[in-house]
């Protein structure tokens, strides 16, 4: 499903042999067919998303993208810069899959609109998603064709600085933040070049940490998980929401970007989102931090039976995925 997304709208732009045919079989098939074209490896870069800085530089980046290493680049910024890596996955990669290319665009991209929060405060659901599509107009011509946002958290602590970010402490003004950014982003159809892709995130929990300590620990009995914090994600799925993002947090002593039952039970399965989901910025290897993995193959282990289909920012799946499936894990 996570390489379903990825080549989907991009798919007459690679060179393969089985994606030539522009006018030939549905989409499915044509995914169908890339997918039997890709080295295993190629299918691992097409769960990894690196951010340049962290990776050592454009160079190295442009270089993992030529040997098919990378799905996705976040943080990259100027559409000169995102063009020129977009032509090396495309002219210089042996499939030409082109980059999703990921970016913050939280309220306002260009144009700064009122923080969440506020927008939310206001009950103007018309408003809020035509602030959503103006940010993703004025990114979109930058390059950027993924946001991370909305931020749908139900957050009741004022501690907790990224409150700032949600739409506060109510489930249903959540959900209504949720329908109206992910329209706003995506509009009718991802195929218009004006749109990009919503992230409804965090899944799930995140703003319930305890104290209002980011990053810390949650205790949510399911009658609240259901009742309080899933009712905006569900939205965002009914929205056509096309990408989640798992938590930083753990759930009752679970990581949220480790947690099966959360991630492939409950969101995929239950509520039916078939999308894909990314991790938070190094989640995958926060959960090492958190106790719950031994090390680093152990947290791909884990994130991948969890449901998670792309990491962010961290290598545990390029080093270890292939690994793991050859030990049958």
């Amino acid at each position: 499903m996570l390489l379903a997304f990825l080549i989907t709208p991009v798919l007459f732009g690679c060179k393969g042999e089985a994606a030539q045919n522009q006018h030939s079989g549905d989409i499915e098939q044509k995914v169908q067919a890339l997918l039997s074209e890709m080295t295993l490896e190629e299918k691992i870069g097409q769960m990894s998303q690196v951010d340049p800085g962290a990776f050592g530089g454009i160079e190295n980046v442009k270089e993992a993208v030529r040997n098919g290493q990378i799905g996705s680049v976040l943080n990259l910024v100027g559409a000169r810069e995102v063009n020129e890596i977009q032509r090396v996955a495309i002219e210089e990669s042996r499939l030409g899959i082109p980059l999703i290319i990921g970016r913050d665009v939280i309220h306002g991209f260009r144009t700064i609109f009122p923080i969440p929060l506020g927008m939310a405060a206001s009950w103007d659901e018309d408003l809020i998603r035509e602030s959503a599509s103006i940010a993703a107009k004025e990114a979109a011509s930058m390059g950027i064709n993924w946001t991370f946002s909305p931020m749908i958290d139900v957050s009741r602590d004022p501690r907790w600085g990224r409150i700032a970010e949600s739409g506060g402490e109510d489930p249903l003004l959540n959900a209504m933040l949720a329908r109206a950014m992910v329209k706003g982003y995506q509009g009718d159809n991802l195929s218009d070049p004006m749109t990009i892709a919503a992230c409804a995130k965090h899944y799930i929990g995140y703003g319930a940490a305890e104290g209002g300590r980011d990053y810390n620990t949650t205790l949510i009995p399911d009658i609240y998980l259901y009742n309080v914090y899933l009712p905006s994600f569900r939205e965002a799925v009914k929205a056509g929401v096309a990408t989640v993002m798992s938590s930083f947090n753990d759930i009752n002593g679970i990581p949220g970007t480790g947690h099966k039952r959360n991630i492939r039970e409950i969101l995929k399965q239950d509520i039916g989102f078939d999308g894909f989901v990314v991790s938070d910025w190094a989640s995958v290897e926060e959960m090492i931090f958190h106790g719950f993995a031994k090390d680093g193959k152990h947290a791909a282990e884990l994130a991948i039976k969890a449901g998670v289909d792309m990491e962010m920012a961290t290598r545990h799946y390029a080093n270890y995925a292939k690994e793991l499936l050859d030990e049958g894990k």
